[in-house]
């Protein structure tokens, strides 16, 4: 496998996976707008025809590949309608496909018999009599960007891999450049459009919102965080920041219009076990210190990327909006703390460049290699027998490992001023997210591979039960970067369930919603929120119980 490229390995930590599979509410369905093309399809598709291993094929994770029954490419929610209904009543397994980001084979699991691709469903519009805009949930965050923005000059303060569908990317909270300025996506979220399925396998179109009361309200809740593969299959996503009404421009964030980066960068060759272990204390007590939103560096975003020995590089990029006054002055001071740090050659190149090209911007990668990512989020910065573990890790085996890499994400801000029950998503008091990831190329190498993410993984939590157990120092994992382990007592040995290293406090809420509205469980996967009577933490050896199918 040719080496991937630097941004590639940016772009697959920055995606949110996942199927757009969520929950609905008794209210009725939004009225969609009059006049228009008809929509695409149904098309029904079978493993004879040739568009057959195009669709089952698109998932970016190359170790999964599914061979559902019939892929359903739907053009509409009644055709999602049709199609779930068709599930319900046959008893067969179904899952949702949106971008194909998700990072594990929840769509492409072998047990699924019926696939849902939504890719076509990518429209974006302003519907001016309720002041918001409605995104279908097959829509990539690359298009929303560009035409929210293009259109009204607003966006969301989402993810930075453009390919990304929303239907996965919503579902988990999703963050990105601008959160720490404005948020998580749901933080945005007014409501959603879903097919569900009632006991007697009637499927149909409604709406939950943030307006909703009762049941209803709690399956919008459900919707802002509580990850996809639960409750049915959005159709679309309605958003408008609270508060907010009037002009189009007024109901979303406005991105700025440039934003001023730093690019810093060292060699492993200049760099030492001792000085790699004190250029990680020095960052993790700056961003400690600037986490807050009355800190100067309130809104930047900066990340943090490890990449292996054999990749050569170890790499600081950060921005602010490009107007803030002082901004290059921060900028210059926040790489002046930094390269204090140690004393060793440094690269830093600056730029200014336009909002939407700075989202859009890069090569991008079609998918196919094989990866296994794994997620932490901290609340406090690696100790120093953690930079240690990462420095053995990323110091071990050779070429194999270019690929292979660790990609840390300032939070906080105003992710961090919300209530961690207001929404699904519960992890509103950590600094930094972390994706450990290896990805290769070849079926021969995946033994390896795997080992080394998993030892790094379970290394660095040794002192919780190879998981990062939510305590004064981890806030848990992060659900849009699913990973099966977690169920697993191999791997898993804390005591600690997947669910509370997930979900935290809002589990049970989570599966209260569950059993009212999805009450067949047709909708499931091995890290969804289950009923009661279906959900097992661990089953030793096998991971999750997921009960019939």
């Amino acid at each position: 496998m040719a080496r991937l490229t630097r941004r590639r390995l940016m772009e697959l930590s920055a995606a949110s996976g996942g199927a757009a599979l969520l929950g609905g509410t008794a209210a009725q369905a939004a009225p969609r707008p009059a006049g228009g093309p008809p929509p695409l399809g149904p098309v029904v598709i079978g493993p004879a025809d040739p568009r057959y291993v195009e669709l089952t094929t698109r998932g970016h994770n190359g170790r999964f590949t599914g061979s559902p029954d019939v892929v359903h490419l739907v053009g509409s929610a009644e055709q999602v309608v049709r199609a779930v209904e068709e599930a319900a009543r046959d008893r067969k397994r179904i899952a949702v496909r949106s971008g194909g980001h998700c990072f594990e084979g929840f769509v492409d699991d072998p047990a699924v018999r019926v696939l849902v691709d939504v890719s076509e469903m990518a429209a974006v519009s302003h519907d001016p009599e309720r002041e918001l805009f409605a995104v279908e949930s097959g829509a990539t965050l690359g298009r929303v960007y560009r035409t929210l923005y293009l259109g009204w000059g607003v966006t969301l303060p989402g993810g930075g891999c453009p390919t990304v569908g929303v239907g996965g990317h919503v579902a988990g909270g999703g963050y990105g450049a601008l959160s720490r300025r404005y948020g998580l996506v749901v933080d945005h979220l007014y409501g959603v459009e879903v097919v569900v399925v009632d006991r007697s396998g009637r499927a149909r179109i409604v709406e939950a919102t943030r307006d909703s009361t009762g049941a209803e309200r709690e399956l919008w809740w459900a919707h802002t965080g509580g990850g996809g593969g639960t409750f049915g299959v959005v159709t679309r996503y309605l958003f408008r920041s609270p508060g907010a009404s009037g002009a189009p421009g007024g109901l979303l964030p406005r991105p700025p219009a440039a934003v001023r980066s730093v690019s810093l960068g060292w060699q492993w060759q200049d760099l030492d076990r001792e000085a790699f272990v004190r250029l990680l204390r020095v960052h993790g007590d700056w961003h400690r210190r600037h986490a807050g939103v009355d800190s100067p560096y309130a809104e930047l975003s900066s990340g943090l990327t490890l990449g292996h020995r054999a990749s050569g590089r170890i790499t600081v990029d950060a921005a602010l909006d490009a107007s803030r006054p002082r901004a290059g002055e921060l900028l210059d001071a926040f790489v002046a703390e930094l390269t204090g740090a140690v004393a060793a050659p440094y690269t830093v190149t600056a730029a200014t460049t336009p909002w939407l090209k700075s989202v859009l911007g890069g090569v991008q990668w079609p998918g196919g290699a094989r990866f296994k990512s794994k997620s932490t989020l901290l609340r406090t910065p690696w100790n120093d027998r953690q930079a240690g573990v990462l420095h053995t890790y990323l110091n071990r085996g050779g070429e194999e490992f270019a690929t292979a890499g660790v990609y840390l994400t300032f939070l906080g801000g105003r992710i961090n001023t919300v209530r961690p029950d207001a929404t699904a998503m519960p992890h509103r008091d950590c600094l930094f997210s972390v994706v450990h990831e290896a990805l290769w190329g070849e079926e021969r190498q995946t033994e390896g591979q795997l080992a080394w993410v998993r030892g790094l993984y379970r290394e660095l939590h040794a002192d919780t039960g190879g998981v990062p157990v939510p305590d004064e120092a981890n806030g848990g994992a992060y659900l849009n970067y699913p990973d099966t382990d977690l169920a697993d007592p191999r791997w898993n040995t804390s005591g600690v369930p997947w669910s509370t290293l997930y979900h935290r406090g809002n589990h049970r809420r989570l599966q209260r919603a569950k059993e009212r509205w999805d009450p067949l469980d047709l909708f499931h996967h091995a890290l969804s929120v289950r009923p009661p009577e279906r959900f097992s933490s661990r089953r030793p050896g096998r991971g999750p119980t997921l009960g019939p199918h």
